[in-house]
């Protein structure tokens, strides 16, 4: 029975990722999913695209996903057929995100709904109205079963984020001790891979 595994990569990251997670699941097909877009109404459809045209191709479908790569997925994928999902350091509640980002930058609502599109020299990131408003309007339910990986020192999400969501949606947790929310020191790569491979084992 052939599986594919849809890898969904963070910010900065390509879909060339998905070469590192080809040995965690052997017999399986890694596919990276390189979106064009960082808006989420727009690689909506890109990623539910990948998903159908892979769920007639094989048995069953596995997500990875890194921090928003996470919530591109929930986004694109909710309600769908899925077998399990792998999330690292991921945005779960996007509104949270966005409503922080504009606290630590001194942004108030009225001001972005008026400027429709402020950038955070702090972060060099573009707080936009337009990504808030579609946030607000389409919820995310989750009913996959999930496994997440959390750094305890993660600063772009807390761990009330996390918990909030482990508790409603049945997610398995695993926290790293002294953990960030990038998993690229050695030390991070290695917890990083012994926790993917015993949660695929445990399955």
């Amino acid at each position: 029975m052939k599986k594919c595994v849809l890898y969904l990569h963070g910010k900065g990251g390509t879909a060339n990722e998905a070469d590192f997670y080809r040995r965690f699941f052997p017999g399986c097909d890694v596919v990276g999913l390189d979106y064009d877009d960082t808006a989420p109404w727009k690689n909506r459809d890109e990623i539910l695209s990948a998903y159908q045209f892979s769920s007639k191709q094989y048995d069953g479908i596995i997500i990875v996903a890194n921090s928003i790569g996470a919530y591109f997925a929930m986004n694109a994928l909710s309600g769908r057929d899925i077998e399990h999902a792998y999330f690292i350091s991921p945005v779960l509640d996007m509104e949270r995100l966005i409503l922080d980002l504009m606290s630590w930058s001194g942004v108030t609502e009225s001001e972005l709904a008026d400027k429709k599109v402020i950038m955070t020299p702090n972060w060099n990131e573009p707080l936009s109205w337009e990504y808030l408003t579609y946030v607000r309007e389409h919820p995310i339910v989750w009913n996959v079963p999930t496994d997440i990986l959390y750094g305890e020192k993660d600063i772009l999400i807390p761990f009330e984020t996390v918990s909030k969501f482990v508790r409603s949606s049945g997610a398995r947790l695993t926290v790293m001790k002294n953990g960030e929310h990038w998993f690229h020191t050695a030390a991070a790569v290695r917890f990083h891979d012994e926790w993917l491979t015993n949660c695929i084992n445990e399955k």
